[in-house]
């Protein structure tokens, strides 16, 4: 078994600064053998909610899918048992720390297809404050064809509406809670930016509500292929949107506002 990886301060620093950071060498190779096949699973296989974000007869592929975890015990074990968890327990302690669910995103070669800025909790059935994502990479990935995230956005105290990835139009033209995504493209000497070049095994560590973006793979020879475990903390609720939260969990017994409970949120031990 790989050892616990010990978080560098600078990093823990870094992520609750900028809203996001990077973990080098997380996973060894054994536990990256073991995830590369589970994605090879999972697209063989594709769940209930998977998508395929490629238009007609464009190049390459661009595939997502999430919540496989209890059919594809790769994706359950990293989520609970590997260095992974303990990265998520270091960056959210204090106890409990829930896990929500793991989002597959692969990007074949050729693929144009680029994600749009947005942040990722409007899209969810939670609210709170303590939370991440654990971008988990199976390719080496420049930092320039990989995650762009604008530095410290999570602290802006703003609400955007989820934007859909095959045409990134909004899912709602206007609501009084959330609002339309800014055009950063077009504002990019009023941010600053965060980016990583990352190697399998490395791992993103991003916040809830960091804005973030990124392009096609462009390459050629490299696949781009990835998978999130997000993470809550003990603050996590239930909460309901103005549309169909993704992944769309029914509340099974959840009022808006409790604690997220039961066995589709296991807690993490140790």
């Amino acid at each position: 078994m790989q050892d616990v990886v010990e978080l560098d301060d600078g990093a823990i620093r870094q992520f609750h600064d900028d809203g996001a950071t990077v973990l080098r060498g997380l996973l060894d190779d054994a536990w990256l053998e073991e995830l590369a096949d589970g994605v090879e699973r999972n697209l063989d296989e594709p769940g209930p909610w998977s998508s395929d974000y490629t238009a007609g007869d464009d190049p390459g592929r661009f595939f997502g899918d999430y919540v496989n975890w209890e059919r594809i015990d790769a994706y359950r074990r990293v989520a609970l048992d590997s260095p992974v968890a303990d990265a998520a327990r270091a960056l959210l302690g204090p106890q409990p720390v829930r896990f929500f669910h793991e989002h597959v995103l692969v990007k074949e070669p050729g693929t144009q297809e680029r994600t749009p800025w947005h942040h990722d909790q409007p899209y969810y059935c939670v609210d709170g404050d303590r939370h991440l994502s654990l971008w988990v990479s199976l390719d080496p990935v420049s930092a320039d064809d990989g995650l762009t995230f604008v530095a410290g956005s999570h602290r802006w105290e703003r609400r955007f509406v989820p934007r859909k990835f095959i045409d990134h139009t909004p899912y709602v033209d206007d609501d009084a809670r959330f609002e339309l995504v800014p055009d950063i493209d077009a504002e990019t000497d009023r941010h600053r930016f965060v980016q990583f070049d990352v190697e399998p095994g490395d791992a993103v560590a991003f916040h809830f509500t960091s804005l973030h973006a990124a392009p096609g793979n462009a390459r050629s020879d490299v696949r781009r292929r990835a998978v999130s475990f997000r993470y809550v903390g003990a603050d996590a609720t239930f909460a309901l949107r103005p549309w169909l939260h993704s992944p769309p969990f029914e509340p099974h017994g959840l009022e808006v506002g409790d604690p997220l409970s039961g066995d589709r949120f296991p807690v993490l031990s140790g």
